[in-house]
């Protein structure tokens, strides 16, 4: 018997969930993200992810949208009700209304099919060391400061270049913040003439907004709210 004890710390693997109905492809994901350090755990039928992750805590998931029993985007927007775990969308379909639905649903990222096994490992780790970085680091809440009388608006004491229109839609945005506009109310704003334009106006003006924030600070502060409308979160 050795004299000394010896104490051996164990860190534990992080779970990556394995979202994929063709069964060769999910045992490559498997082989090389368990090669890279992760532990995983596989499913094949979409109705069955939201009850596990429920009971489990995955650190990211691997979601693919074209699933038997609930799809990927559904998933995906049933995962955000309760949780911010990091998703990566894995899709067959490439056109661009695809991957901006997806991460408008709350995704972190996407990959397209056919990938390399060592990108999916890639874009994990990336993502993870992301948070690890995060979750370290206090994170201030954004300053948004607004102008009325100029129409200009600042951003962590940072001038936004916005347009008139851009400028009346964030106002709104930010009165009452947390609050759920939909696009009819958003449009009823930002025109105050009444013209007639489609809804999806709207989303044009939001993803430049989003751009002009997103120069200045990071965190996505403008949430999409699926089938509903806009939200601020500062």
């Amino acid at each position: 018997m050795p004299q000394g004890t010896i104490n051996m710390v164990v860190e534990k693997k992080q779970l990556i969930l394995i979202v994929e109905d063709q069964n060769k492809l999910a045992k490559v994901l498997q082989d090389y993200l368990q090669e890279a350090g992760y532990r995983t755990h596989w499913l094949a039928d979409g109705a069955e992810v939201v009850p596990w992750v429920k009971a489990n805590t995955p650190e990211l998931i691997l979601l693919d949208i074209m699933l038997p029993g609930k799809d990927g985007m559904a998933i995906c927007r049933e995962l955000r009700g309760f949780s911010n775990v990091p998703i990566i969308m894995v899709t067959a379909k490439v056109e661009e209304i695809d991957r901006l639905l997806g991460l408008e649903l709350g995704a972190d990222d996407y990959i397209c099919k056919p990938f390399s096994p060592r990108e999916v490992v890639a874009r994990t780790k990336a993502i993870l060391r992301r948070i690890n970085v995060t979750d370290s680091t206090p994170m201030q809440a954004p300053r948004l400061e607004l102008d009325h009388e100029k129409y200009n608006a600042t951003l962590n004491g940072q001038p936004l270049d916005l347009t008139p229109i851009e400028f009346r839609l964030l106002d709104a945005l930010h009165a009452q913040p947390g609050r759920v506009f939909s696009r009819d109310r958003l449009l009823d704003v930002i025109y105050e003439d009444h013209r007639v334009v489609t809804d999806r106006t709207v989303d044009s003006h939001i993803k430049n907004l989003r751009r002009k924030i997103q120069s200045i600070c990071s965190e996505d502060v403008i949430r999409s709210i699926y089938g509903v409308g806009y939200k601020l979160e500062i």
